[in-house]
């Protein structure tokens, strides 16, 4: 099959490698579109230890089966595979399973690639008036469909339903469409890069600013860096709520002694519990989450060019999709 291999720091490579191999209880799915991560760029640019070369990277995805008593069958991929068995799976808290599993980390090989192999629990059936390129994205949105939904719990119930999302990539602006889909109907997104922040207004129809200002109940930090973690300790109101999802850096920003006065929860989101997704992608299928037509497309071979010109922040798109050559 033909993969696109991350072989060191801002280097790629497209050529063939051998055929994805399913185990025992897994199927095969020929992948029919896969988006970029900003976990695949922190991979890309030497970050993640996690994530040694060479290895296909690649986790969000939808596709169909190939073989077996599901053959034809068009799905969209949880990549996080858990044990099923541990205390955090049987409370439905499979994100937090000790031995879980990821696509695009060793050992599994990511969705980058013509074929990817996948347990039948982590596969969600697409209708057929669903384009498996917008079931792709039900990755990135579970991402922040949890973050939300955890978000909205530790609210408390007196403060008002309003929002600010820090960070105007896919996950910021999935964290927007989640909470408008939960309910919350003023929220603000900030990003300061001029033309995705137009992108945002003109296309997908936030309120988007430059930076903000003022206080806000709850907030979304979908960066993580330690400038943004410093907003939102500084923004959020007494009694509010951090949700933190970014993994830009790993220390610093956070004012710890405002957010102890002030009685601040500061909430560390990872991934998505198997309910999330699946509730997400039927918020996909039921167009709750709007049209989801913000994404860049591109073909897996033009992959690594794609990989530089976000690199370079020469994309508008939230999102960048690529598809299997044809």
């Amino acid at each position: 099959m033909k993969a696109l291999v991350y072989d060191g720091v801002e280097q790629m490579g497209y050529r063939d490698v051998a055929d994805a191999a399913p185990r025992d209880g897994e199927h095969l799915i020929r992948v029919a579109a896969v988006g970029i991560c900003g976990s695949d760029m922190h991979a890309y640019l030497g970050h993640d230890d996690r994530r040694p070369a060479p290895l296909i990277l690649g986790h969000e995805a939808a596709g169909v089966i190939v073989g077996g008593p599901r053959a034809g069958d068009r799905v969209t991929i949880n990549p996080l595979v858990t044990c099923g068995t541990c205390p955090a799976c049987t409370s439905g808290r499979e994100n937090l399973c000790p031995t879980r599993q990821i696509i695009s980390m060793p050992p599994r090989e990511g969705a980058f690639a013509e074929l990817v192999a996948m347990p039948e629990q982590n596969l969600v059936t697409v209708p057929e008036d669903t384009a498996l390129d917008k079931a792709a994205l039900a990755e990135p949105l579970a991402v922040s469909w949890h973050a939300a939904r955890l978000a909205l719990e530790a609210l408390h119930p007196s403060q008002d339903r309003r929002a600010l999302v820090i960070g105007g990539g896919a996950i910021g602006l999935a964290a927007a469409l989640a909470l408008e889909a939960m309910g919350v109907d003023d929220i603000t997104l900030s990003e300061p890069n001029d033309a995705r922040r137009n992108f945002l207004q003109d296309t997908c129809n936030q309120k988007a600013i430059a930076q903000a200002e003022g206080t806000f109940p709850i907030i979304i930090d979908a960066v993580g860096y330690a400038a943004t973690r410093a907003a939102a300790s500084a923004m959020a109101e007494p009694g509010g709520v951090i949700a933190h999802v970014g993994l830009g850096e790993d220390a610093g920003g956070l004012d710890v002694r405002r957010m102890t006065l002030q009685e601040i929860t500061f909430i560390g989101t990872y991934t998505y519990t198997a309910q999330d997704f699946r509730d997400t992608a039927q918020a996909i299928f039921d167009s709750r989450l709007g049209p989801l037509d913000w994404f860049d497309k591109r073909t897996l071979s033009d992959g690594y060019q794609a990989f530089q010109d976000l690199r370079a922040g020469h994309v508008a798109h939230p999102k960048i999709v690529l598809y299997p050559d044809q």
